[in-house]
């Protein structure tokens, strides 16, 4: 599995590497060697010198934190494993010395005549002292996490072409004592950092607390004139449709133009699109930095950008370039979605509305908390991260506030995929002072006021802003997690740099603010996070536009295989009146009881049959939580955020798929529950009801409803034409009668099925009912079922595989199918299913697509394991 991830990794950045030199940018991102600074008698003007020998130093992994170069030098355990992370010394407990690094890099570069050379940090963990060829590049303090910086190198180079980057990377000067509260004693949150590095309720302390060079670092060439910044706002004004004619939109186009000389520049920046070229003349005082907008142009029938489920996800590029007689001088490559973001408040359901082109979006999002906890980002786990949330069916992701900005890398996968984000400010309630908190160092009051340099945080967030607004998926700015940054922040934010940098989209305060949903609850205004009765989603009201509702998530057993000691793959055992159990490693990877959940399908017999029962459970909560807020929508909802959809370590709780990239069947109950146009039981009423999510009416729509018994006896319910209003929820019919009578033994299967006017099926959804008494007891006792199975290669990265359940068997109940190396049997990942943990039922058959980025370059079989079929494996034909 790894060969293959790094293999795709490579080929990825070798692509980029191209890309970036033929515009004269390239990444500095191999051949980086480090040293502890305690283990370094020399100061950075010496080290940083060509000749200088780096005896006895490690190769260091950058981008990276100082904890991912000692884990690829097996200098540390991984701590994603086991107790592992105990292992691993603690800065609180070594103090700051002990993670602060030299890390050095050796590059060539020359500056020919008119040249002017850049070396660029995107990010650094948390301050540095920046030296190059014995000279210090930074004049003034390098600090801050999410800060971007930019140095003009060009007298520092060495004549010979030969040059070495030295640069001093200290930790966070308050580091957090991780003593188990929500961001430890919570001082981790003085800084302009990550918060949950110091511990939270998903995740240990992260020992060096992502000390490091952590985000990428480009040397980039231009002539006098340095092209940055650039902004793209797109205005749609009016109700559009997706694939129609579109009346024009107005594109504003905008950038910095940074003059280097000492004397004034003269030039015009423009851009080609459409066959038309914008422009506009620009003189430059000597050393002065100006923005310059250009004039509007209007898009004749721009192809839009629409939400995943609602339309498609156009995008233009577009070159933005300043011309000095005839000679570019610098240019920036852009791409960007043609969309308008609009909110509006609902009075009916107290809460705010989002609008996309002027149609109303039921809000289906999933918490984000970071791609990897050690910061080992790449595009492809990104892209495949933000691929499994649209197989979801959901059109929203939030970035929590106790983590980052997220990288360009995931707004372009969300770009590409066509989620929404709400990027939350760098706050949260547990470490800033929301509430009484006796495992916090300090007060109430103190606390407010973190972090300690409000300035910091202020250029931050206007940089992170800058780096991010042009991506047409960022839809909100939050101002923090479950609290108000402090005042003086909140009006920076609200009042000066969101209207000058940012002036189209929507800025909530704080998460689960009453201008986001009307919290006529009390409370925090979201939750609760655990196992709930299914019922509940349906019939108790919540939050409007809830921030935050989740459940369980444990994978399934060749996910827990992974990371726990074959010692501690065991039932986890509740400690009555605790939220851990027996068992430390279940408790230390923070697992989340699932109750009496279970006990319908019968008590677990090991760990294998606790995990397989805990995927009935998970789809059957996912699916229901979807479709519950989904039966109110407009009445009771304007949308829901599931916490949380993802864990960036090997969590134990809340994640559709493991940190692996495998997924579970969280995923694909909450696939099922949020298709677009969806036919779906009302377990307390006992209804059907039909929810459409687009934008049309869909008409002479088929309903068909089918009961099986355990033994696979069909029962035809009804079969009906119906019809359902854009954007709106239906009720159809009771069928309170039919349950009470074919499931009140031993429960019974209900299809669910919607099929439009060739036929095809639009919603496919397959319930498993329990008895009168709440049990399971038909599936307990069901017969074994018989399932064949036949592949077929129909692309480079595709398989088609085709289940077919024989007659006059029980239904093929719950099938896991997964795609394996067929020398190792592992899994091969990350695979993404049209469907998964699929029933068939007795004659019939279903079509399911694989998809496996490296398939040509790998000898592949398909495992297929069901609740009454046996495991088969099969080949590729």
């Amino acid at each position: 599995m790894r060969r293959n991830f790094l293999y795709f990794s490579c080929f990825l950045c070798l692509l980029s590497i191209q890309v970036l030199s033929a515009q004269e940018r390239y990444e500095l991102n191999t051949d980086w060697f480090c040293n502890p600074i305690s283990d370094t008698k020399e100061n950075g003007n010496t080290i940083s010198q060509p000749d200088f020998k780096l005896k006895r130093w490690m190769p260091a992994t950058v981008p990276g934190t100082v904890l991912t170069t000692l884990l690829n030098n097996e200098k540390v355990p991984d701590p994603f494993y086991g107790m592992n992370n105990n292992k691993i010394k603690d800065i609180y407990d070594t103090e700051r010395e002990y993670y602060t690094y030299w890390f050095t890099k050796d590059f060539e570069e020359t500056a020919a005549p008119g040249e002017q050379v850049w070396l660029k940090f995107r990010g650094i963990n948390y301050s540095a002292d920046v030296y190059l060829n014995g000279k210090k590049v930074n004049q003034t303090p390098f600090k801050g996490m999410y800060l971007r910086r930019e140095f003009n190198i060009t007298s520092l180079l060495n004549k010979s072409g030969k040059n070495r980057l030295a640069v001093l990377v200290h930790p966070a000067d308050e580091v957090g004592n991780p003593n188990g509260g929500q961001g430890g004693d919570g001082t981790i949150a003085k800084g302009v950092a990550l918060q949950y590095t110091a511990g939270w309720d998903w995740i240990q302390p992260v020992r060096d607390r992502n000390t490091g060079i952590w985000d990428k670092v480009f040397i980039e060439k231009t002539k006098s004139v340095n092209l940055k910044n650039p902004h793209i706002v797109t205005l749609v004004p009016g109700k559009r449709l997706p694939g129609e004619t579109q009346e024009p939109a107005t594109l504003q186009v905008s950038a910095e133009l940074q003059n280097t000389q000492n004397t004034p520049v003269s030039g015009t920046l423009q851009y080609q699109l459409n066959g038309k070229t914008i422009k506009t003349p620009v003189t430059l005082s000597a050393k002065e930095t100006k923005e310059i907008a250009l004039p509007d142009f209007s898009l004749e029938n721009p192809k839009l950008w629409w939400p995943s489920g609602y339309g498609a996800q156009n995008l233009y590029d577009l070159n933005l370039e300043f011309v000095v007689a005839d000679q570019v001088s610098d240019s920036e490559h852009l791409q960007f979605g043609v969309r308008e973001i609009q909110t509006s408040w609902n009075a009916h359901t107290r809460s705010k509305e989002i609008a996309v082109n002027g149609q109303k979006i039921f809000i289906k999002g999933g918490n984000w908390i970071i791609s990897d906890a050690m910061l080992r980002f790449s595009e492809e786990r990104y892209d495949a991260e933000i691929r499994f949330h649209r197989d979801m069916n959901l059109n929203l992701i939030r970035i929590w506030g106790g983590a980052l900005p997220e990288r360009p890398e995931f707004y372009e996968a969300c770009d590409k995929y066509g989620l929404l984000v709400i990027q939350d400010f760098w706050m949260s309630g547990d470490c800033n002072g929301r509430w009484v908190d006796p495992m916090k160092k300090e007060d109430q009051w103190t606390r407010r006021q973190y972090p300690d340099d409000h300035n910091l945080f202020i250029e931050s967030a206007a940089d992170a802003i800058k780096m991010l607004r042009n991506y047409a998926s960022l839809a909100i700015w939050c101002g923090g997690n479950e609290i108000t940054p402090p005042a003086d922040i909140l009006s920076a934010l609200k009042d000066s740099i969101l209207p000058k940098y940012d002036n189209t989209r929507w800025f909530i305060d704080y998460s689960n603010s009453d201008e986001m949903s009307y919290n006529f609850k009390g409370g925090n205004g979201d939750g609760p996070y655990g196992i709930q009765n299914i019922n509940t989603f349906w019939g108790e009201r919540t939050w409007p536009f809830n921030s935050e509702v989740g459940s369980v998530g444990t994978g399934d057993a060749v996910s827990l295989k992974r990371f726990l000691p074959e010692d501690h793959q065991v039932i986890p055992q509740e400690l009555e009146g605790t939220e851990k159990v027996e068992d430390e490693v279940w408790s230390y990877h923070k697992y989340i009881d699932y109750g009496d959940a279970m006990e319908p399908y019968g008590s677990p017999k090991d760990m294998d049959d606790f995990a397989t029962k805990a995927q009935l459970v998970n789809y059957n909560q996912y699916r229901g939580l979807m479709e519950g807020f989904s039966s109110h929508m407009w009445d009771w909802y304007t949308g829901v955020i599931i916490w949380k959809t993802q864990n960036p370590w090997t969590a134990l709780r809340g994640q559709m798929y493991d940190y692996y990239l495998d997924p579970n069947a969280c995923l694909y109950g909450l696939r099922s529950g949020s298709e677009p146009v969806h036919a779906m039981y009302d377990p307390v009423e006992q209804n059907i009801m039909i929810v459409n999510n687009s934008f049309v009416q869909q008409h002479d729509l088929m309903l068909r409803l089918t009961a099986y018994d355990m033994e696979g006896n069909s029962k035809m319910i009804t079969q009906v034409f119906n019809y359902i209003e854009p954007s709106s929820v239906r009720q159809i019919m009771s069928i309170a009668r039919y349950i009470k009578v074919l499931g009140a033994e031993e429960g019974m299967f209900l299809s669910v099925q919607l099929l439009d006017v060739d036929q095809e099926l639009v919603s496919d959804n397959f319930y498993w009912l329990p008895d009168a008494s709440g049990t399971y007891s038909g599936l307990q006792s069901m017969d074994k079922a018989q399932l064949s199975a036949k592949a077929k290669k129909i692309s480079a990265t595709e398989i088609e595989l085709t289940l077919t359940a024989a007659e006059e068997f029980p239904v093929a109940f719950f099938n896991r199918i997964s795609l394996i190396d067929a020398k190792t049997g592992e899994r091969l990942l990350p695979t993404f299913f049209s469907d998964n943990y699929v029933s068939v039922t007795p004659g019939d058959e279903k079509k399911i697509t694989l998809s496996f980025d490296q398939l040509k370059n790998t000898d592949a079989k398909i495992e297929i394991e069901g609740w009454n079929v046996p495991k088969q494996t099969l080949d590729l034909n």
